[in-house]
């Protein structure tokens, strides 16, 4: 008598991990750290940061391949709620248009923290799609058992599909939210390439790092409506030949952006040549006038002409 034996038949070829990919929209209000959390997440600045409230003004894309998944995250302006001129009507219209394509969003806040801004960013949130709350700047807590009873109120607002408290800043922290949101993004092909970090151009990249240094050297002094327009752009080998225009409403504004002596505006563009260099990996002749355009944010004809849908 003989025993059966089964041969062993050879494992076919291991099955390829199929790829995903998703639109992520990071909502909230002004100031919460949106634009820090999307540079940490796509590892290089793509989004303006600033003190000043309302610096992200355009739906800026940024693009991070990690393993088989493209994470592909559209940060947004900070809901406006105080104001109703028509640059904070385009801001709220932008805000709706992303959240009616993505696959999930991020509601960032601070941690320990909401209030009635919070509040009306949440309100706004489709229900149909997952929401992850990010509880953002972490690191400000001071005595993390406070954090239990903050997240039950929160939990009682919505049912989150999950609660990252993080900081933006910390390495360890943005590579864990990868891996909690990998599997909210829908099997796809990648939308980019692999080494993709954006959709935006370098001449849109060089007014935003003009406008953010604007804002940090003016401080509170100077309103948010004040815009930057690339000029002129030409290209010699490596060298960039730049000139753009600081668009503010009031001559009074013109003043405090050119300073004694035009000491402040020789920094701003001092400053915004030596970033443009790093991120350009090339020499940058920056040339910047300050032009003043009375009423520009309230009205939708200019607001189209720079560059605002």
């Amino acid at each position: 008598m003989t025993d059966d034996v089964t041969p062993n038949t050879p494992a076919g070829p291991a099955q390829p991990t199929p790829q995903r990919c998703g639109l992520i929209a990071i909502v909230g209000r002004p100031n919460v750290g949106k634009s820090t959390l999307l540079n940490a997440l796509v590892g290089q600045k793509v989004s303006i940061t600033s003190d000043k409230a309302q610096t992200t003004r355009h739906r800026i894309t940024g693009v991070r391949t990690v393993d088989e998944a493209q994470f592909v995250f559209v940060d947004t302006p900070g809901f406006q709620t105080k104001h109703n001129a028509a640059l904070n009507r385009t801001l709220n219209r932008t805000v709706h248009g992303v959240l009616a394509d993505v696959d999930l969003v991020l509601f960032v806040v601070e941690a320990g923290r909401f209030g009635l801004d919070d509040a009306k960013v949440l309100g706004l949130l489709p229900e149909d799609k997952p929401v992850v709350l990010i509880a953002n700047k972490l690191d400000a807590v001071h005595r993390r058992a406070e954090l239990a009873p903050w997240l039950k109120g929160m939990q009682e607002r919505r049912n989150f599909a999950e609660f990252v408290p993080l900081s933006a800043k910390k390495e360890a922290d943005v590579t864990r939210l990868f891996k909690i949101l990998k599997p909210y993004l829908p099997e796809q092909g990648w939308f980019y390439d692999e080494d993709a970090l954006t959709d935006r151009s370098e001449k849109f990249l060089a007014s935003e790092i003009i406008r953010e240094k604007l804002f940090r050297l003016t401080g509170d002094e100077l309103p948010y409506t004040s815009t930057v327009v690339i000029d002129k752009w030409e290209e010699e080998g490596e060298l960039r030949r730049i000139s753009a225009s600081i668009v503010v409403e009031r001559d009074a504004h013109k003043g405090m952006i050119i300073g004694q002596g035009g000491e402040r505006l020789k920094r701003i563009g001092s400053e915004s040549r030596q970033e443009l260099e790093h991120l350009m990996d090339g020499r940058v002749f920056l040339e910047l006038w300050v032009k003043v355009r009375s009423g520009w944010a309230d009205t939708e004809e200019h607001l189209r002409s720079y560059g605002y849908e």
